[in-house]
């Protein structure tokens, strides 16, 4: 947390690299630039190396939805004998 010259409390953000956030994903680097392309995935940049970088919070939305995809799959599915 961070001060500013009002005294007012600043929450900082959590970003994470490119290759952090593709272990947290269990995806390739690659896949995250291509989501970005595409726009599934939005990245935003460092100001002094142009990185891609990731928000957590946004990381973990993108989870929570996979997550919810997959269990709306599952329920779909029909087993037949």
């Amino acid at each position: 947390m961070i001060i500013n010259k009002k005294r007012k409390k600043i929450k900082m953000q959590k970003y994470l690299m490119i290759n952090n956030a593709a272990k947290l994903l269990h995806v390739t680097p690659l896949t995250l630039r291509n989501w970005d392309k595409a726009g599934k995935l939005k990245a935003y940049r460092h100001p002094s190396n142009n990185y891609r970088v990731y928000r957590l919070d946004q990381i973990e939305a993108f989870l929570r939805q996979l997550e919810g995809s997959r269990a709306k799959k599952a329920a779909r599915k029909i087993d037949i004998f």
